[in-house]
Order: structure tokens, then C-alpha cells, then sequence
């Protein structure tokens, strides 16, 4: 038996880890850009990446070093170091040299980045812009708002884990991420912290498993980034680790931070469950449920609050997997609208599907009919302020 009691401070709260944020000069008006995460002892670190092809120079210097224990990861905002060749892998060398000159408690350092792609980065500000971190300082915030792009707010979390023994530990993460979100391995930069003494070859095991139902369930606009990053350093401080306990509190602390994502997609008004059950297999649950979190004409849809029943229908059909309208049920939150061939949107449950779909949050349940798999992915309405937004965005 276990409780998860949620406290603040963010990539903070586990003991021994520190975080801030600073302004260098990469946004304009003086807005929070680089930020760090530090542990006063050596970390075990794992991280899964993007699955673009073009993976940015981060992610690449990453993978050079095979880094397995760090205490120190560098964080910018506003470019991407994407697409830079080996001049991005260099820079990233020469910020990391610096970082470590001045800060000799720092072992093996790791960056991460998220902005533009394919603009050099401007490795002088973020050097010069190191002198004015204190590794000692907690500012979780500070840290979650200055890797921030498009994200109106920042998203971070925390929780201490209580054991029935009465020992305890404790897990605390940041994460960003409003546009280029599509179900293909977490697209946005997330980084967990914990004092939990896990073996480091349960690790990696645990993080993709809580990934595939949390970061690989979430989709804003079918884009898939060069820079996706989910993180996780453990320092083990606390001396005490449950394995039943640890994978709850990750895969709780995922996907609370994948549901902040949704709900902050670009432009986004609603954040809509796509909960598929009774598919021949899980494989095709999940196919069935991204489908639905990627189609336009649904997130269009969602946007107008239209229950257009016809087109979660139609992405279904569309996206491969084995179904039969026959055996097929769609419910709008709690008002079914087709059922096993019989239309049920008469006037009556068109009005009560059209205020489900008011709400800012509801969930579209498709039953197939023909097997046990299920899978639930999550997604956001597509309107007009995505399209401003992304329309302009390097400007």
C-alpha cells in the first residue's frame, strides 16, 4: 500500500535537486529562456527521444556520449539547435565546457533545446548567460516558465510518495509543449526528477511503459517534433524505492502533464477523451484512437461544437483497423448517438450531444464490438488562433 500526497516545487521537491530560470536575451522582452536542473550528487539518467528522423543536435550529442549519469541539464528555449549539422553538436561542446568552468561541482552535463529549426545557436548569450545561475537555488516556476515556447502558462507537478512502512520518496517534474504534439513519442521536452533509489535498469523499462498510455496518447496536431525529450534523473537520495509505487506515481505524474499539454494546445478550447474499447486487440484500439486525435475534420468539429457523429464514424473506417458498422457504438459523454446500425441523432439527442460538446472537457466513446482491446488517446479541438499562431511563428 502506497499514497500519493501532491506537494510543490516541481523538479525541485525530490531532495537534492535544484532548478532556475533566467532571461538571456533568446525571447524579446525579457522573458524567462534558459534554465537548468542540478543535483548535488550524481544522477542515473534515461530519456526516450523523438522518433523524427531529423533528430536535433541535443538529442544527437545525447546518444555521441551515451550518457548514463549526469548532474546537470541545460535547458533553452526559442531555437532548437535543429537541422545545425555538426556545428550544433560543437556549440552545445563549447556551452557545456563553459558551463563546467564555472561551476566545478558540475559532472557530465547534457542540454536540451525547443524553438526554431534550423537557425545556428547563439551559444554566446546562453554562455554569457550563465553567469547569472546560482546551482544552489530552487525555483521549480522559474525553470518550468523558461522553457516555455508557445505554452500560455507553465506545467509542472509533484508528488511524495508515502510507503506503509512510513518511508517515503519523492518525484517531481516540468514540462512543455502546446503545438508540434502527435502521438509518435511525446512531442515536447518533459523532464522528472526523483529521490527514489530505483535500480538503473528498471529505468528506461518504466519510463516507456508510462509513456505509451501518457506522451504517446496526446496529439494537438498530428506534427511530430526533431526535438522531443522525456528525462528521467534519479539521484536516490531518499534511499527508498517500491517498484508498484514508483510506476504509479511516473505514470500519474505523465500523464497529468500530458493532459496539461492537451489542454493548452495551441489555440485549443477543449481537451477530449477518445476512449476506443471492444477492438480485436490493443494495437488497433490505439491505431483507431490516434486516428481520431489527428483527423481535422474532427478537431474542426470539436472546435464548432458540432456533434458530427458521421465523421468519428468515417476516421474509424479510415484508419485500417477491423471494424463493422454493424457492431459499432459512438457516445457523446454519455449520449449515445449510433448503436449496432440503428441511427439514434433524432433532434432530441443531436441538442443533448451538442451541450456534451460544450464542455471544455468530455470524452467521445467508440465500442468496435469485436474484441477486448482498448486504448484511450487525448486530444484538442483545431480553430482559427492554431492557425495565426503558427502562421507567424518565427516572427
Amino acid at each position: 500500500m502506497f499514497t500519493l500526497m501532491s506537494i510543490d516545487g516541481g523538479v525541485c521537491a525530490p531532495n537534492g535537486f535544484f532548478a532556475d530560470g533566467k532571461s538571456v536575451g533568446l525571447k524579446p522582452d525579457n522573458q524567462k529562456d534558459l534554465a537548468f536542473i542540478y543535483s548535488d550528487t550524481l544522477c542515473s539518467v534515461k530519456a526516450i527521444f523523438t522518433t523524427n528522423k531529423f533528430q536535433a543536435a541535443p538529442i544527437l550529442h545525447f546518444k555521441k556520449h551515451s550518457v548514463q549519469k549526469t548532474n546537470f541539464v541545460l535547458i533553452n528555449s526559442k531555437n532548437a539547435n535543429a537541422m545545425t549539422g555538426e556545428k550544433g553538436i560543437e556549440d552545445i561542446e563549447q556551452i557545456l565546457e563553459s558551463a563546467c568552468n564555472r561551476f566545478k561541482d558540475i559532472q557530465n552535463p547534457v542540454m536540451s533545446s525547443t524553438g526554431v529549426i534550423g537557425v545556428p545557436l547563439p551559444k554566446e548569450k546562453i554562455i554569457k548567460g550563465l553567469e547569472s545561475f546560482e546551482l544552489e537555488k530552487k525555483d521549480g516556476n522559474s525553470a518550468a516558465t523558461a522553457i516555455m515556447t508557445t505554452d500560455s502558462y507553465e506545467k509542472q507537478i509533484a508528488f511524495e510518495v508515502k510507503l506503509e512502512s512510513g518511508e517515503s520518496f519523492k518525484i517531481g517534474a516540468m514540462a512543455k509543449g502546446a503545438g508540434m504534439i502527435n502521438p509518435a513519442m511525446a512531442t515536447m521536452l518533459c523532464f522528472i526528477t526523483t529521490d527514489a533509489a530505483i535500480p538503473d535498469d528498471e529505468m528506461e523499462k518504466v519510463l516507456k511503459i508510462s509513456a505509451e498510455v501518457t506522451f504517446n496518447a496526446i496529439s494537438v496536431d498530428g506534427d511530430t517534433s526533431t526535438n522531443d525529450t522525456v528525462m528521467l534523473l534519479a539521484n536516490k537520495k531518499s534511499g527508498v524505492y517500491d517498484k508498484e509505487a514508483f510506476s504509479h506515481a511516473l505514470e500519474r505524474v505523465m500523464h497529468e502533464l500530458a493532459l496539461k499539454i492537451v489542454s493548452d494546445g495551441e489555440g485549443a478550447t477543449k481537451c477530449v477523451a477518445f476512449k476506443i474499447t471492444g477492438a480485436v486487440n490493443d494495437e488497433e484500439a490505439a491505431i483507431a484512437a490516434k486516428a481520431l486525435t489527428n483527423s481535422l475534420l474532427v478537431k474542426t468539429a470539436l472546435y464548432g461544437e458540432d456533434p458530427n457523429w458521421g465523421r468519428v464514424a468515417s476516421t474509424i473506417g479510415a484508419s485500417g483497423i477491423t471494424c463493422d458498422p454493424s457492431t459499432l457504438t459512438i457516445t457523446f459523454g454519455d449520449v449515445t448517438v449510433y448503436n449496432k446500425g440503428e441511427i439514434l441523432f433524432d433532434e432530441e439527442m443531436e441538442n443533448k450531444a451538442a451541450k456534451v460538446m460544450k464542455k471544455d472537457a468530455f470524452s467521445i466513446h467508440c465500442d468496435i464490438g469485436l474484441g477486448n482491446g482498448s486504448f484511450t488517446a487525448y486530444g484538442c479541438d483545431l480553430g482559427y488562433e492554431y492557425v495565426k499562431i503558427n502562421a507567424d511563428y518565427r516572427t
